[in-house]
């Protein structure tokens, strides 16, 4: 070890928690690659490397559903990174029954986490028999419809205050020439879409029926109707998007391209990062505007069994930086999600990230269905939208038949 090396151990050893006095690196995995996710995890990665660490920046393209069967394999294979993202839920359960995954335990009870984590359920969605297995850092939720403010302007009409009046709005976007409704084809696009469509149409107790209770008479039922023909809407308005990831349906909305795009608060990194407004060049509705109601899904970091025991002690680190006041303020304020701390201070947060804050503070709030239902339940759910999206000829009853098959077969 060189002299800069030694002083840098010794810089950590003052601020390390746990009385670490070693610097190890670590790979962490994630699918954080558009321009707005990557400021983020910049933020991530000097946290940690001020710690005396080095972040190892592991980053899969793609998306999840492209990481995760990645991640998964090399856990299983005997290559585990040291740390990588998952969602908030079901996604590595097996992982940490199978004995694969660290427990956080100790780290969690040591610094209190249950004391200032919000809502509480982040951490229960991390506890399997009673452990905690994963560090939550941010809040996502999915309920937002981004408007184009200069889409509208170019159209002649004002911009929408609610679903129905987008829906309205399309006839004249397509006069223009702008595309009304931007989707990317990735099938979990599809799939949150409806997802969003469910809560703000067919509302909270729906939703929970349908995903928590696997009820398939309400999941067959008129209610799930009317959200099946507002998927119907969301297909012919998206008709034409012609793109692949959501960013680039989110850059449709930047460039004034397409009107609007139902997406998750992390599109608000792409806003940000194009040096645009909130409020004043684009516009948020959350529940569409219909039902302002949010989920606390999001994304948290596990971390694999390590042999390495230098490796194994920084791991404890990085998941303490990770839920860290400072931290959480750096991160999500790039990143367009909400912190995982109920005390910090985001005074300096756009008028978007604000109205989430004040649902938050609201207790208008409902878990994700990453937490409700499993990954394979998941993926069929992705399948079923991806086809629907796609194809013109499945009517939206035949697909709400499939839909409830799907439920009464989840797990």
């Amino acid at each position: 070890m060189n002299f800069r090396s030694v002083a840098v151990a010794l810089a950590a050893s003052v601020v390390l928690p746990f009385g670490a006095a070693h610097a190890a690196d670590l790979e962490v995995t994630h699918w954080w690659t558009s321009g707005g996710e990557a400021a983020a995890v910049a933020e991530l990665a000097k946290a940690f490397d001020a710690t005396g660490n080095k972040w190892i920046d592991g980053a899969i393209a793609g998306s999840g559903g492209t990481a995760r069967p990645i991640m998964v394999s090399r856990i299983t294979g005997g290559d585990p990174m040291a740390a990588t993202q998952f969602n908030h839920g079901r996604q590595a359960e097996e992982l940490a029954e199978s004995g694969l995954m660290r427990d956080l335990t100790d780290v969690a009870e040591k610094e209190k986490w249950k004391e200032f984590i919000r809502p509480l359920s982040l951490l229960d969605s991390c506890t399997i028999d009673g452990k905690i297995y994963c560090a939550p850092v941010n809040i996502h939720s999915w309920q937002w419809l981004w408007l184009s403010n200069a889409a509208f302007k170019t159209a002649g009409v004002e911009v929408p205050k609610n679903w129905d009046e987008f829906v309205a709005a399309a006839p004249a976007l397509e006069k223009a020439g702008i595309q009304p409704l931007a989707i990317g084809s990735q099938p979990w696009q599809a799939t949150g879409a409806f997802s969003v469509l469910m809560i703000a149409i067919g509302g909270k107790d729906a939703y929970l029926k349908v995903y928590q209770d696997k009820d398939t008479e309400m999941a067959g039922g008129p209610e799930i109707g009317k959200v099946f023909k507002a998927a119907d809407d969301a297909r012919r308005m998206s008709k034409g998007s012609n793109v692949q990831d959501w960013n680039q349906a989110t850059n449709m909305v930047i460039t004034g391209k397409a009107g609007g795009q139902i997406m998750g608060d992390w599109a608000q990194g792409e806003f940000q990062l194009a040096g645009q407004v909130a409020g004043k060049d684009y516009t948020c509705l959350p529940g569409l505007g219909v039902n302002e109601i949010i989920t606390t899904g999001g994304d948290a970091f596990y971390f694999p069994v390590l042999k390495d025991e230098e490796k194994s002690k920084a791991q404890e680190v990085l998941a303490s930086t990770l839920v860290s006041a400072k931290t959480q303020v750096a991160f999500n304020l790039k990143k367009g999600s909400l912190p995982v701390r109920g005390d910090v201070d985001l005074a300096t947060a756009n008028d978007c990230m604000k109205k989430g804050l004040d649902i938050l503070a609201k207790g208008n709030v409902i878990i994700s269905t990453d937490q409700l239902v499993s990954a394979d339940t998941q993926k069929q759910l992705e399948d079923l939208f991806s086809e629907f999206f796609a194809t013109a000829t499945m009517t939206p009853d035949d697909a709400q038949k499939r839909f409830t098959a799907i439920i009464a077969a989840a797990d």
